[in-house]
């Protein structure tokens, strides 16, 4: 017995020692990394082996935005700047030149730690190797090549019905609104139109989130606040006081991989039976794996993937982006009184709201690009630099992740003359374009596929409430952003509702 316990007692001191010989060299690996990069500017870490870590966790405890303090960063530190967690080294870059470099050309793949870290959540898969996160770029390349033709001119001229009659379903909630004299949140309302729209635009599917309350915005909601803790709280599943919050997470991704799952199956049966489908997403989600000889189990998750890309991506920002936009306005009367003129002029008395309309509607563009200057719904992006590469002069070793904010070149006055100052004329057609310091959509070939259609969609929409309604906001309530993955306004965007008189 004696012999028993002293063998066994070795045993486990051999596994100690194991496991202190690993940790060591992960800090001497950790310590060659700060060696290695140093010589970048950058704030102090708070920890040797969380690095700035620990700043993050507290601005998110105490319900700031962490873009903030990389804005603060990149005044202090200029142009390129370093921060560490754990082994991993990001350098955030504001320099015109680098961004140009990095983000235009195909040879710099996307963020590895970020598209394994969306590749599911806390165990349950999320966005796995959808057109966003797919890191190979003949992986990316064949899912875009198909799914371009759902985002042509022509097919998104052809979706003006569908944005008119979704939109007209929130006038008439404006409505009631209006003559019931009651206060409501702007966010909730535009978030259900923008639901509304990519269901039955994408999908073939009416949700009528108008009337119908379903489970998809707070599923939505759910899968971006675990995407955010997933990333920035590295020890966050381990926890056990975020076990429940972690299992909502897990339901919130099944319910939208679920749904996306009945919806293929659905539409693959119409195919199949020769009935007449649109040439919208869902079909070119089928139509990417119908490529393939025979269907894999991987092939069926990848259409789930971009189901799930495109229906949280299609909603969430364009919604946020709309209620920036109405807050904006509300605190700018001389603003909202010039894009009302326009509306007037343009659209008139008129219902349906045309795809040539919307060309003419030049200084509500100008609102909505000066909106996502301010307020970048999706603040930035990052890839993976694995060569050796010169920075502003700096030179960088090869091995890094570079990280572009347009939350933060967009609040820069180096770029934006007063730039907290809300001004759509920055956006006049003669106004000189922004040198490689906005991008709310990204920029080169992994730019947003789905920026046009946004766009329109948020013209329709605040074309018609503009056109109808007259809204002031709430007294007491803040500005403030709320960081969900997407920047969204912490407020709600609370507004009084009337009637516009003819």
């Amino acid at each position: 017995m004696a012999i028993f316990h002293f063998s066994l007692s070795s045993t486990a001191m051999f596994v100690l020692f194991l496991i202190f010989i690993a940790f060591l060299g992960y800090c001497l690996y950790v310590k060659y990394t700060h060696m290695k990069y140093d010589h970048i500017p950058g704030p102090p870490r708070d920890n040797f082996l969380l690095g700035h870590s620990p700043t993050f966790l507290r601005i998110m405890k105490k319900g700031d935005l962490v873009h903030d303090k990389f804005l603060e960063w990149a005044e202090t530190y200029g142009p390129a700047y370093r921060i560490h967690v754990l082994h991993y080294v990001l350098v955030f870059v504001t320099c015109p030149e680098a961004t140009k470099e990095i983000l235009m050309s195909p040879k710099y793949p996307k963020d590895k730690f970020l598209c394994n870290s969306l590749f599911n959540l806390f165990g349950q898969r999320f966005l796995g190797t959808g057109l966003v996160t797919a890191r190979d770029h003949d992986h990316w390349y064949k899912q875009r090549r198909i799914m371009d033709p759902a985002f042509s001119s022509l097919y998104l001229r052809g979706l003006m019905g569908t944005f008119n009659e979704r939109a007209e379903k929130l006038m008439i909630k404006l409505t009631d609104v209006a003559d019931n004299k009651t206060e409501t949140s702007m966010l909730k309302l535009v978030n259900f139109v923008t639901l509304d729209v990519i269901a039955k635009v994408a999908f073939g599917v009416d949700l009528d989130q108008q009337k119908n309350k379903s489970l998809f915005p707070k599923a939505i909601e759910t899968c971006l606040k675990g995407m955010v803790y997933s990333i920035r709280d590295t020890f966050f599943q381990f926890n056990p006081k975020n076990r429940p919050f972690i299992r909502e997470v897990r339901d919130a991704c099944r319910l939208l991989r679920t749904t996306g799952a009945q919806w293929i199956h659905d539409r693959k049966v119409a195919i199949q039976n020769g009935d007449d489908v649109p040439k919208d997403i869902l079909t070119q989600i089928i139509k990417t794996a119908g490529k393939e000889e025979s269907m894999t189990t991987e092939d069926e998750e990848v259409m789930l993937d971009n189901f799930v890309t495109f229906f949280i991506a299609g909603q969430e920002t364009t919604a946020n982006q709309l209620a920036f936009c109405i807050m904006e306005l509300g605190r700018h009367p001389d603003i909202l009184e010039k894009v009302k003129k326009e509306v007037d002029d343009v659209i008139g008395m008129k219902q349906e709201i045309s795809y040539d309309d919307l060309g003419q509607l030049v200084y509500l563009s100008q609102v909505l690009k000066e909106t996502l200057r301010i307020y970048a719904t999706a603040p930035g992006t990052s890839r993976d630099v694995l060569e050796d590469i010169v920075i502003d002069g700096i030179h960088i070793p090869g091995g890094f992740t570079c990280a572009f904010m347009s939350y933060v070149t967009g609040r820069m006055e180096k770029f934006f003359k007063d730039p907290l100052k809300f001004d759509p004329d920055r956006f006049h057609p003669d106004a000189p374009k922004p040198y490689y310091c906005y991008f709310p959509f990204a920029l080169g070939p992994r730019s947003c596929l789905g920026q046009n259609f946004a766009q329109m969609e948020a013209k329709v929409v605040m074309a018609k409430l503009l056109q109808r309604f007259d809204f002031t906001l709430v007294p007491g309530q803040t500005f403030d952003l709320q960081d969900t993955g997407t920047l969204r306004p912490k407020s709600g965007v609370m507004c009084s509702v009337r009637h516009r008189k003819s």
